[in-house]
This record gives C-alpha cells, sequence and structure tokens, in this order.
C-alpha cells in the first residue's frame, strides 16, 4: 500500500492529557425516558477516566435533574456537554423547549416534583441558563448548566492506563 502524503499515521500510543488540561465531551440523545440514565453513565464514566470522581455523585445528580426535564419538557432530543477547565467541571444540558426555568417557591414537602432548580442550586458551585436563538433548522431552545469545582489542593490522580 502507497502512503498517502496528506495523512499521516497516527501516534501508535497518544499521551493521556495532562490533569490540567482543558477536555470536551458531548452526548447527543434523543426525546427518551432512557436518555438520562444514558447521560448519568457516560459521565461518570468520562470523570472516572479523568479521575475527577470526587465530582461524580453531585454531577450526576445534577446531570440527571436536567437532562429529565428535557425529556420531560422538549419535543426534541438533548444533548449533555462536559467541559473540564481547571479545576471546574461544567456541564451543559441543551434541549429544543426556548423556555428558561423559573425559580419557584420552595415546593413542599410532600411535592412529588419541583424540587431540580432547589436542588441544582443547593449542589452546584455556579449555575445558569441562556435560550438559543431560531436558526434556519428550525426554533430554538436553551442550555441550562451548572458548575462544580475541585477543592482547593486536590492532588492530581495518577495517569489512567489506555483503554483499548
Amino acid at each position: 500500500m502507497i502512503p498517502h502524503p496528506y495523512i499521516q499515521d497516527p501516534e501508535p500510543n497518544p499521551t493521556p492529557l495532562p490533569f490540567t488540561e482543558p477536555w470536551e465531551y458531548e452526548l447527543a440523545f434523543p426525546r427518551d425516558p432512557r436518555g438520562p440514565g444514558i447521560a448519568r453513565t457516560t459521565l461518570r464514566a468520562v470523570l472516572n477516566a479523568h479521575g475527577l470522581l470526587e465530582l461524580s455523585d453531585r454531577a450526576e445528580l445534577l446531570t440527571s435533574e436536567l437532562a429529565t426535564n428535557s425529556v420531560r419538557h422538549s419535543k426534541g432530543p438533548a444533548s449533555v456537554r462536559l467541559r473540564w477547565t481547571h479545576p471546574v467541571l461544567r456541564v451543559s444540558v441543551t434541549d429544543t423547549c426556548p423556555y428558561l426555568p423559573v425559580p419557584l417557591a420552595p415546593p413542599a414537602a410532600e411535592a412529588e416534583d419541583g424540587r431540580g432548580l432547589f436542588i441544582l442550586d443547593l449542589v452546584s458551585d455556579e449555575w445558569g441558563g441562556c435560550a438559543l436563538g431560531d436558526s434556519l433548522l428550525g426554533p430554538g431552545g436553551k442550555t441550562v448548566w451548572f458548575e462544580l469545582a475541585l477543592k482547593p489542593g486536590t492532588p492530581p490522580p495518577p495517569p489512567p492506563a489506555l483503554a483499548a
């Protein structure tokens, strides 16, 4: 086989990104009740692979809240984006519903829903949202995000072994 002059062979074993190096992952899912569970599982796998298990429980809870709201309140697909900029993890959930969530009065103790924004406010370090404009492909939607920061002085994890 003759090598192509513009395509170089990839490094056989790339070096894992350093702990403080930025990265980003994105998962798109349809309007399906299984989507939030798949988003949680994916989030945990990514955070584990990058040595960020300290953030996993809080990130899973908040991602579950936002992804579940997307499935319940939008008419189309959604996506979850994870972005690491040491020492902050930002998780964004984007969907096709154009209405930003509005905090209401605290829910009654016996209420079965309506707690998502209160949980988001209590558990995240920061959170917010923004509307997306209409495009040629259809109506806009929104993105709701939260941030979790590592505690100062958290040592970086040992580099993980490369997966096959």
